[in-house]
C-alpha cells in the first residue's frame, strides 16, 4: 500500500468531495487530551494534523510514520514552513505499518482515516501492534468514516464508501474493499472510547480512547 500516487492531489480531492470536515474530524479532540509527551502517528498523509499538533503542543515528541515518501515529503515541508521551532522534535519515517514493530512506547497514539485501509485480519494484527506499544493510560484518536443507522444516511454513505475504495484500491493498492469497524479491536486491546463525535451525516467519526488497566479502570 502506497499513496505516493495520489498523495499531490490529496488535499484537493479532500475538499471537492468533503470540504473541511475531514481536517476538523481529525483535530476534534486535540485540545482536550493532555499534554503528550511522545506521539506516535499513523497515515499521517500531508501534514495538517501534525501541524495543528505541534501549534497545541510545541515541546512533544513525534514519531510520524508513512508508507509513502511523497506524503512524508509533504508533511516535512508543511512543517519545516509553519512550525520550523518543532522540526528537530519530529522523526518521519517511510514505513509498511504490516512490517513495522515499535522500539518505544507512545503516551498517545493517532490513526486517523488509516484503519479503514486494511483488512479485518490486517486491522487485528495492526491494532494489537499498536496497542503493544502505548503506555499505562494512553490516548488514542481515531477519526475515520462510520455507516450511520439510518435507512438513507446509511445508503449515502454506503455509496460514498463504495466509491472511494474502489478509487483506492486501484490508486493506492490498500488491501481493503468495505469498511472494517475496529471498535471491537480496540476494545480487546484494552482501550475505551472516552470520547466521540459524529458529524457530516453520521459518516464520519472523531474518537478518543484510553488504555486502561486490566481492573478496567483508567490508568493515571
Amino acid at each position: 500500500m502506497s499513496f505516493d500516487l495520489v498523495a499531490p492531489h490529496y488535499r484537493w480531492l479532500e475538499t471537492i468531495a468533503f470540504g473541511n470536515a475531514l481536517q476538523r474530524a481529525r483535530t476534534c479532540w486535540i485540545d482536550t487530551i493532555a499534554r503528550p509527551k511522545r506521539t506516535l502517528i499513523f497515515g499521517e498523509g500531508d501534514g495538517r494534523f501534525l501541524c495543528e499538533l505541534v501549534r497545541a503542543y510545541p515541546k512533544i515528541d513525534v514519531d510520524c510514520v508513512d508508507a509513502s515518501e511523497t506524503m512524508l515529503q509533504l508533511a516535512r515541508a508543511r512543517l519545516r514552513r509553519m512550525h520550523p521551532e518543532s522540526f528537530s522534535r519530529v522523526h518521519f519515517f517511510c514505513e509498511d505499518i504490516l512490517k513495522w514493530s515499535p522500539r518505544k512506547s507512545y503516551d498517545l497514539l493517532v490513526t486517523h482515516f488509516f484503519l479503514d485501509c486494511f483488512s479485518g485480519r490486517e486491522l487485528q494484527a495492526l491494532i494489537a501492534k499498536l496497542a503493544s506499544a502505548a503506555e499505562p493510560g494512553a490516548v488514542w484518536l481515531v477519526a475515520d468514516f462510520t455507516i450511520p443507522g439510518k435507512s438513507f444516511a446509511q445508503a449515502h454513505a454506503r455509496l460514498w464508501l463504495r466509491m472511494m475504495y474502489a478509487f483506492f484500491r486501484t490508486t493506492a493498492r490498500i488491501a481493503a474493499n468495505e469498511l472494517v469497524d475496529p471498535i471491537p479491536y480496540l476494545v480487546g486491546n484494552g482501550f475505551i472510547q472516552a470520547a466521540g463525535k459524529l458529524s457530516r451525516g453520521r459518516m464520519l467519526r472523531s474518537d478518543m480512547y484510553v488504555a486502561v488497566t486490566k481492573f478496567g479502570s483508567a490508568a493515571r
